[in-house]
Order: structure tokens, then C-alpha cells, then sequence
């Protein structure tokens, strides 16, 4: 894998202006000459040789191993990364055994059509242990909008309990249910609340770092972005209403969730369930 520039030493306010320029790793830089990284990072001519010295010191091994990786190689390592099952079986043989790690997959589609469900639902199904054909990992889930709601996840990792609990057959299955339970899944699934654009690439950057603190993290699910971006939001017409914060569905009985742009890192953490509210703005 590419070093990231973020691991670098330079200066803050080189590294930044490289960020921000589009650059993310060692190997976005390798074809710049001195003066046109100077203009398209902002940064003097000095600062742009400085950076180029450092980045060519380090061996391009993602592109060197990625030159030798053949056909088969390339499937046998998909292979051994391995899916997230949804026990839905349809979607699972449409995405050839379900959902893909090591791969970024975006869902789209008009509000209210259970986009945020769907991040949901993943962020429980990664965690389904080995031996049930899930992976047994954790979850890092970045929530731009105020649409988490921790009482519709502890419902989706009740069923995905209840559903293992049925289908245990051997003595593996059954130990393996006496640590796949609702509290568990709950602690392993690490949230971020990010309030603007701004928040949430900041994450972005920073998540590196704390992947490499958390190696059973499978899954990283960023619920929108969009949201949090202008650009990608495309224009609005001028005879359009008010776009409010997306609904997500709700079962029937639970309380409506609340939206919108406000803090809500307050309910993450007196919630009855033993959630992991992280950031790294506070």
C-alpha cells in the first residue's frame, strides 16, 4: 500500500495545501515536476522540490506490486478477503456472495428509499461471526446527517442473533453465540459524528490512524456525503421545496428519530445500549 502523504514530515501547512489539493498519497506525485506541483498545490517551487525529494525516496511498492499481480493471484486474493453476508439471499447472489470488503460500493437513491437502513444493516452483518460464513469484525460508521438511530441497529443485531441462534448446528456455532450478542455488537461499532464538509474530510484523513489502531475493522460506512458536499449535490432547481433531512423507515412502535444538523453525540452516549460515540473534534 501507498504511503500517505498525511505520514510524511512536512511542514502543516504544506501538508495541507497538498490535501486539499487532491493529493492522498506518494504515488499521486510521483509524475509532478517541481514547478507544476508548485502551481497546483499552491505551495513555492522550494517547498514543491523539498516534497518530491521525500515522496521519490520512498519505494513505489503499489505500483511495482501491483504490475506483477496476475489474473489469478488478483481472484484468490478477493477471495480471501471475503464478503459480508446479509442473510438476504438474493442480494447475496447478486453480489456474488454478498457485499465486497476491500472495495468501495455507493448507494444511491430519492429519500426514503432506506439508504441509511442499508448502512445499518451492513454495520451489523459485518460483525457475523466466522463460522456462520460472516467475517467477525467491527465497524467504523461516520454519520453526516443526524439519521444514526442506536435503537433500530439494536433491532437488527437482535434478529441477526435470533437468526444465528437458529441456524447453530454444531458446538462452534453454539460458543460462538455466547459472544455474538446485541451488547457486543454494539461495543464494536465505532461512531462519528460529523457536522460539515469540513468534519467529515478531516475524518477522512485521520482514518488511517485509526485503522491502524483497530485491525478488526471490516467495514467503514459513510452515511452521506452528499449531504456534506455541495458540489456533489448537482443544482437545485429554483421552484424546488426545502430539501429536509432524510427519513429513514420506521418499525412501527418506535419513537421517530430525531434530524437535522444538531449535536447529537448527547444521545449517542445516554442510550442504554453500550455504543462507542468517538471524535476527533472534541
Amino acid at each position: 500500500m501507498q504511503r500517505a502523504l498525511s505520514s510524511f514530515p512536512f511542514a502543516p501547512a504544506v501538508k495541507v495545501r497538498l490535501i486539499n489539493a487532491g493529493f492522498q498519497s506518494a504515488a499521486d506525485l510521483c509524475d509532478f515536476r517541481p514547478l507544476q506541483l508548485s502551481k497546483e498545490a499552491g505551495i513555492s517551487q522550494e517547498e514543491a522540490e523539498e516534497v518530491l525529494q521525500a515522496v521519490r525516496s520512498e519505494p513505489l511498492q503499489g505500483r511495482a506490486a501491483g504490475s506483477r499481480l496476475t489474473a489469478l493471484e488478483l481472484l484468490e486474493r478477493e477471495q480471501t478477503l471475503g464478503s459480508i453476508v446479509t442473510f438476504c439471499s438474493d442480494l447475496d447472489c447478486m453480489l456474488g456472495g454478498g457485499v465486497p470488503v476491500g472495495k468501495t460500493m455507493e448507494v444511491c437513491g430519492a429519500p426514503g428509499v432506506g439508504k441509511t437502513q442499508l448502512c445499518m444493516q451492513l454495520a451489523v452483518d459485518v460483525q457475523i461471526p466466522v463460522c456462520f460464513g460472516g467475517l467477525g469484525g467491527q465497524v467504523a460508521y461516520i454519520d453526516t446527517e443526524g439519521s444514526f438511530f442506536v435503537q433500530r441497529v439494536a433491532d437488527m443485531a437482535q434478529a441477526a442473533v435470533e437468526h444465528c441462534s437458529l441456524m447453530a448446528e454444531d458446538t462452534e456455532q453454539r460458543e460462538a453465540l455466547k459472544e455474538f450478542t446485541v451488547e457486543t455488537i454494539l461495543s464494536n461499532l465505532f461512531l462519528f459524528r460529523c457536522h460539515d464538509y469540513v468534519e467529515l474530510l478531516a475524518e477522512i484523513y485521520l482514518l488511517p490512524n485509526f485503522l491502524a489502531q483497530h485491525p478488526e475493522v471490516r467495514l467503514v460506512a459513510i452515511d452521506g456525503i452528499a449531504a456534506r458536499s455541495p458540489r456533489l449535490r448537482g443544482p437545485v432547481r429554483e421552484d424546488a421545496a426545502p430539501e429536509r433531512a432524510r427519513p429513514a423507515a420506521q418499525p412501527d412502535g418506535l419513537p421517530e428519530q430525531r434530524r437535522g444538523d444538531a449535536d447529537q453525540s448527547d444521545d449517542y452516549k445516554s442510550c442504554e445500549w453500550p455504543i462507542k460515540a468517538c471524535s476527533s473534534f472534541r
